[in-house]
């Protein structure tokens, strides 16, 4: 195994929870490299549902896990999580990088407000991730190393002051209740003291998290580096703008954790057998009918985080393919095959129609004015939820997989046929 970087390939929610807990296994550490809690990994664990947003699954294995320096951490929202996993010892294995960046109150407020008044929603999580990435490109972040330094309380005091000059300057915006809340949570005594009582629980977890993943992959270590969201929620190669506000492809893990690029051994890409998407952006693939409502009730395409409902489609290869050369992908895993059980006939987009000419290749002009042009397939009408070997697999079933690593240019290497783990084909067994 080695350096292995696990990556969703479509629009997230593509089932990566469940394909690193299966690698997990294998593993010594596991890194999350980008994102907040703004995305959820739903693992099933001892036959019990478990939805994770910054710790990593390999937790519930006790396994060295890593929050890196790519990640943006809402104090708040990790010490939630800690105390719900508090049946796995988790501040024994948890070990956050001092230079993450926090999610601060305040970008929480500026996320919904923003929201709020944008024309064109983007659909965040108003969770308060991109305005906690801005702040980090434009120098205004705070790092978990920032706390305990002798000026944190003056840097503490000048961002607030600036905070209030900008988004949050015009409180005729708020409700009497939302006004308060702001003058209590951009309070600098406050924020203060609330940040100072996060270090000192987390103290003992906080180190230099590059250095510690070095040391471990020069000792030949094997080391599980996973992401949040999927290729096109990229905020250089996703459908701008309707992305998130970070690099959720592989080369992130690097710049995310600390390691260099010759490390890593292999980036397996995690793709959905059809297509779904939450929030706003183009959807070239999405059915607005009966066909989509059953892959959203079959499939329980909710989301993990907020609940949303995710809006679904046939598989789109030519975005997949665009994931494989991106990442560059090997090896596939596929997921929920099982909710195309019971259609007479499954399409597989494959090219698309732009101004009139037919293309394989993503646009870069993006997704707005495309059409897509289909490659219809026969379905295998037959129960094949929980399948464990290959054999078992319906001879439509397999044409349909072909199909696939053909247009998309990538192996399928593991099959799932259900939430649980066991219910896994490793292709060739």
């Amino acid at each position: 195994m080695t350096c292995v970087v696990v990556v969703g390939t479509q629009w997230g929610d593509e089932g990566k929870g469940k394909i690193v807990d299966i690698l997990t296994e294998e593993a010594d550490a596991v890194v999350r490299y980008q994102g907040g809690n703004n995305a959820g990994h739903t693992i099933m664990f001892e036959d019990q549902k478990i939805v994770l947003h910054l710790i990593p699954s390999g937790i519930l294995k006790g396994k060295e896990c890593i929050l890196g320096n790519g990640v943006v951490i809402d104090p708040t929202a990790l010490m939630s999580e800690i105390n719900e996993l508090k049946n796995y010892d988790v501040l024994s294995h948890l070990k956050i990088s001092s230079q993450a960046h926090l999610v601060m109150p305040y970008h929480q407020m500026i996320d919904n407000i923003r929201e709020t008044k944008r024309k064109n929603k983007i659909g965040t999580t108003g969770r308060g991730i991109g305005p906690a990435y801005e702040d980090k490109v434009g120098r205004f972040g705070i790092r978990i190393c920032d706390i305990v330094q002798d000026n944190f309380r003056d840097k503490l005091q000048e961002i607030i002051d600036h905070k209030l000059k900008g988004d949050i300057s015009d409180k005729r915006d708020f409700t009497p209740f939302d006004r308060y809340d702001i003058d209590y949570k951009l309070n600098v005594d406050n924020l203060y003291n609330d940040l100072q009582k996060f270090y000192e629980k987390m103290e003992k977890n906080i180190l230099n998290s590059s250095q510690r993943i070095y040391k471990l992959a020069k000792e030949k270590k094997n080391i599980l580096f996973e992401g949040a969201q999927g290729t096109f929620l990229d905020v250089d190669h996703g459908t701008y703008p309707y992305v998130t506000s970070s690099n959720t492809t592989a080369a992130a893990a690097c710049i995310g954790s600390g390691i260099g690029p010759t490390f890593i051994d292999r980036v397996v890409g995690v793709t959905k057998a059809y297509t779904t998407r939450v929030g706003s952006g183009p959807f070239p693939t999405e059915l607005n009918d009966a066909l989509g409502l059953y892959l959203k009730n079959v499939g329980k395409e909710f989301g993990a985080t907020t609940g949303r409902p995710r809006r679904c489609g046939w598989f789109d290869a030519v975005l997949v393919k665009k994931a494989v050369e991106l990442n560059g992908i090997k090896q596939i895993a596929l997921t929920k095959l099982d909710v195309l059980d019971y259609f007479d006939k499954i399409k597989i987009c494959h090219k698309y129609l732009v101004n009139g000419n037919e293309t394989d290749v993503l646009p870069e002009t993006g997704l707005d004015n495309v059409q897509p042009i289909y490659h219809e397939m026969k379905g295998w009408k037959t129960d094949t939820k929980g399948l464990r070997h290959m054999s078992e697999l319906p001879h439509e079933m397999l044409e349909y997989i072909d199909q696939l690593e053909h247009y998309i240019d990538a192996k399928v290497s593991m099959i799932s046929t259900g939430p649980k783990r066991e219910e896994t084909i490793f292709v060739g067994n």
